[in-house]
């Protein structure tokens, strides 16, 4: 079978990279290996919700239109929203088909599928950047009777043993589901590394209000010191909910037990690094530069906004943080790893991975003549992988597709 371009993913990303692809009348079509959505359906836990306001929720030709702006999409409500993007344009879809392999051919690129063989002269990456979960090497000495579980295979505090629960991560993830499984009932323990605290709101607006209107999500790798760190800077520490915000001290409040970076394991006891101050204060030292951005920006555009609220640092709480745990004396019975995602790119036979096996490119574009890539972290703007992101960089990609199949070349800028 061939077309002028195949999309590989039919999330958000993949999604967005049709629409732009029908408005310029290039034909193509989008190989997913499950459904449209297919992670948001079968990857995520039961209580999440989007970290970004429905007002938010933006794609080419397509947004939230329901009653609640500043509400946060459940996992169900963002199948439905994509779904429903999906049926609002002639997206080509072949559900139900996994890529075995991406090859060079006469033709371009050869796809071998589960559904059969496809040819391209381009080929989009919308495989997304929450690939397989990263589990570091410690996990390997920690006893055989103790449970560990991913956040991709977590859906509910009732699906975990009996007992108290260690969450190594402090990201997005990790403080949710510390809170969640909190208020099941069993004691939590949440190891906390390099971590970014923002509150839920901040002089009366959404602190994403402040992050798109300061211009902050707009910038682009030449606007920064270091694009890489910034590509694997942790997600903020965010729950989808308005009020209080929820981040370590919130957490140490509720009863959560916070420690440092997990650096060693036995078949009996768990040690911490004790960094726990040094990792909250450097947050905190972020937090204030980025409260002043925000700051100067509504004084600059003469915005109105609320009085500043009072900022707490969060460090004094964590100065008898411990650095060893007994095992047996702690209860802790089950291990959830919040330590982030990692690409694998094992079916991708064409040579434009970087020693850490990440995609080489500039603002999507491969060194690959005719291979794209589109929903990585930062991959033109700081915001590429946020829904409200990935429009943007799916109109630009789409014109290097364009110039691509006009002129047989590819585009390496």
């Amino acid at each position: 079978m061939r077309t002028d371009a195949i999309i590989v993913g039919a999330g958000q990303a993949g999604l967005a990279m049709s629409r732009c692809l029908s408005d310029r009348a290039i034909v193509h079509v989008v190989l997913e290996r499950g459904r449209v959505a297919e992670r948001w359906r079968s990857e995520r836990w039961e209580s999440l919700r989007l970290l970004t306001p429905n007002w938010q929720t933006r794609l080419p030709g397509f947004e939230y239109s329901g009653p609640d702006r500043d509400g946060f999409m459940s996992m169900a409500e963002v199948v439905a929203f994509l779904e429903g993007y999906a049926r609002s344009q002639p997206a080509p879809i072949e559900r139900d088909t996994t890529v075995f392999e991406i090859a060079r051919d006469a033709a371009g690129f050869r796809l071998s599928t589960s559904r059969g063989t496809w040819l391209a002269p381009v080929v989009i990456l919308a495989t997304g950047y929450c690939d397989e979960p990263l589990v570091p090497p410690i996990a390997s000495r920690l006893p055989a009777d103790l449970h560990q579980v991913v956040p991709t295979h977590y859906r509910s505090p009732e699906d975990l043993p009996d007992g108290g629960v260690l969450i190594v991560g402090a990201s997005a993830t990790g403080i949710q589901l510390a809170e969640e499984i909190h208020l099941s009932g069993r004691p939590v323990t949440i190891a906390a590394g390099h971590h970014t605290r923002v509150p839920r709101t901040y002089r009366g607006r959404d602190i994403m209000w402040w992050l798109d209107a300061s211009g902050v999500f707009g910038e682009t790798p030449a606007e920064v010191f270091d694009v890489e760190v910034s590509r694997r800077q942790p997600s903020f520490q965010l729950i989808g909910r308005p009020g209080a915000p929820l981040d370590l001290p919130a957490l140490a409040q509720l009863g959560v037990r916070v420690v440092g970076r997990l650096v060693d394991a036995t078949a009996d006891a768990l040690t911490f690094a004790d960094d726990l101050v040094a990792t909250t204060a450097a947050a905190d030292v972020k937090l204030a530069g980025l409260l002043a951005r925000f700051d100067a920006f509504a004084t600059s555009a003469r915005i109105e906004a609320a009085p500043e609220g009072s900022f707490e640092p969060s460090w004094p709480r964590f100065t008898d943080a411990p650095t060893r745990i007994d095992l047996r004396e702690s209860g802790i019975r089950t291990v959830l790893w919040a330590t982030g995602f990692r690409r694998n790119y094992s079916w991708l036979k064409v040579p434009v991975l970087d020693a850490r096996g990440e995609i080489r490119h500039r603002g999507g574009v491969t060194p690959e003549p005719g291979l794209f890539a589109i929903g990585l972290p930062f991959l033109r703007r700081r915001n590429s992988n946020f829904i409200d992101g990935v429009g943007a960089d799916a109109r630009v990609l789409a014109a290097a597709v364009a110039a691509h199949l006009g002129e047989r070349r590819g585009v390496f800028a």
